[in-house]
């Protein structure tokens, strides 16, 4: 028996340890909100500029839709104002207008085109547009507790160091509202009485406890503030955190380590430095989803005549399900179900599974040839569609692959920042297929984290293709 399949037999009765719940870095307050502020002042500006336009002239000419594209232009983004006082809005607001109202006017005169517009609606819209824009903040700062609950239930947080910053950064998380995260409290070494009054918030433990809180308490950011006098046991505390999906945050001072899609961000105003984080977060989460969906409703459409044939030749050919469903661990460590065409005669998804061999009597005829081409992945498809899977990523282990590893192998939770992958940098690296002993495994997973390092649309566009030819003449999948 292989190394790695002796050792999982041995620890298949170790319970597996409880998901963790997703949870992207939350900055000065959501992304939502902050989308919701950067359009709300200037669609007020320009809509309250069409109701006049409406009402005087009955139509929105040429010259009307030129003045809109001009004054959104100058309004976007719009200011932050959730956690201003109504006295800052009211004056900030009305500065923002007045410097574009400026600019209009000069580009107005300047163009020799300032007569061409009514004077009425001029004079109105200097008071429509900020009373709008003034309404639309009072509109959003009510509805944003609703949209905060739309985006699901608070982001855990605790911080690890309670110093000066650190409890600078508590006390904002604890004051600010629209973050979407709940502050848990601190991990420290120093006993309550040698904070010198900065124990204001709740004190959860000791430093070297702090993993294993994370993975009980399903914590999802961390933020470290520590001296760089500590590297050593920081070094030591992201090992830990790593067998976690937290996201993991620096609060300078910084120091050198290996860094997982390294950058800089605030929150509540404080820099932080991104430790280990997911490179799916803003546009490039729109560009990985769009690709997805666009690439998976087209091979499911070209290759459905074949998945049917596929699906009927299982059937005739050997007894049991056409599709084989099985746990594996999704993104941020959640458990999903995937599916496979069935390639064997067993279809194991208990405490215990052995990967398939070469020459491995439980895989049929058909699902030989299946396995070999790839083809036993094509429902995986589907998977994408349901937002279980991205078509490049990580390949996802059965639930018991996962528990026995991660122990075992520095890193290993990380794979799981991104959802996992039909395909992947591992695969057409030549760690497809067995994993029979810890050191085939420890590459993948070196694979893997290069990957979240690295990603780039063209470098899965360069996967896929090199994933193509993999399957007309790789030998390592049976």
């Amino acid at each position: 028996m292989p190394e790695a399949d002796r050792i999982l037999a041995a620890a298949s009765t170790a319970p597996p340890a409880a998901p963790e719940l997703p949870g992207p870095a939350v900055f000065s307050h959501s992304r939502l909100l902050r989308a919701f502020e950067a359009f709300v002042e200037p669609l007020a500006t320009v809509v309250s500029l069409w109701l006049l336009v409406w009402t005087f002239e009955g139509a929105l000419g040429t010259r009307w839709l030129v003045v809109s594209i001009v004054a959104f232009a100058l309004a976007y983004p719009g200011r932050q104002q959730l956690r201003a006082s109504a006295p800052r809005v009211i004056v900030d607001t009305l500065l923002g207008w007045a410097w574009t109202c400026g600019l209009l006017f000069g580009l107005g005169y300047a163009t020799g085109h300032l007569d061409d517009f009514p004077r009425p609606i001029v004079l109105h819209w200097l008071w429509l547009a900020p009373t709008a824009q003034l309404l639309s903040h009072w509109a959003l700062r009510q509805a944003a507790p609703h949209l905060i609950r739309l985006q699901g239930p608070p982001l855990r947080a605790v911080v690890v160091g309670m110093n000066e910053q650190g409890g600078s950064l508590a006390d904002r998380l604890s004051l600010a509202h629209y973050t979407g995260v709940e502050l848990l409290g601190f991990f420290d070494d120093r006993t309550p009485d040698r904070l010198h009054g900065r124990n204001r918030h709740r004190m959860l433990g000791r430093i070297q406890e702090i993993a294993e809180y994370v993975k009980k308490h399903n914590v999802q950011l961390v933020y470290l503030s520590l001296p760089m006098a500590s590297q050593p046991r920081i070094k030591l505390l992201l090992d830990a955190l790593k067998d976690t999906t937290a996201s993991v945050y620096f609060v300078p001072d910084m120091f050198v380590t290996d860094l997982i899609q390294g950058r800089t961000d605030s929150i509540c105003g404080m820099p932080v430095i991104s430790v280990c984080e997911t490179p799916f977060r803003g546009p490039n989460a729109l560009v990985k989803r769009g690709s997805d969906m666009v690439l998976a409703v087209a091979i499911l459409l070209l290759l459905s005549p074949l998945m049917l044939g596929i699906a009927a030749a299982i059937k005739l050919t050997s007894p049991g399900p056409v599709i084989f469903r099985q746990r594996r661990y999704g993104v941020w460590g959640q458990e999903i179900i995937v599916y496979k065409f069935r390639s064997m005669t067993v279809t194991e998804d208990g405490a215990q599974v052995l990967q398939a061999r070469r020459d491995d009597v439980r895989v049929t005829p058909l699902g030989r040839f299946l396995r070999r081409t790839s083809m036993d992945e094509l429902p995986q498809f589907i998977n994408v569609l349901q937002g279980r899977m991205s078509i490049v990523g990580p390949r996802p282990h059965a639930v018991a692959h996962n528990e026995f590893y991660r122990p075992l192998i520095k890193s290993y939770m990380l794979r799981h920042k991104v959802k996992p992958g039909i395909t992947g940098w591992a695969q057409v690296n030549g760690f497809r297929g067995e994993t029979d002993s810890l050191e085939k495994m420890e590459a993948r997973i070196r694979c893997d984290l290069d990957y979240l390092r690295n990603w780039s649309l063209r470098l899965d566009l360069y996967i896929i293709w090199r994933t193509i030819r993999l399957v007309f003449k790789d030998g390592a999948a049976y």
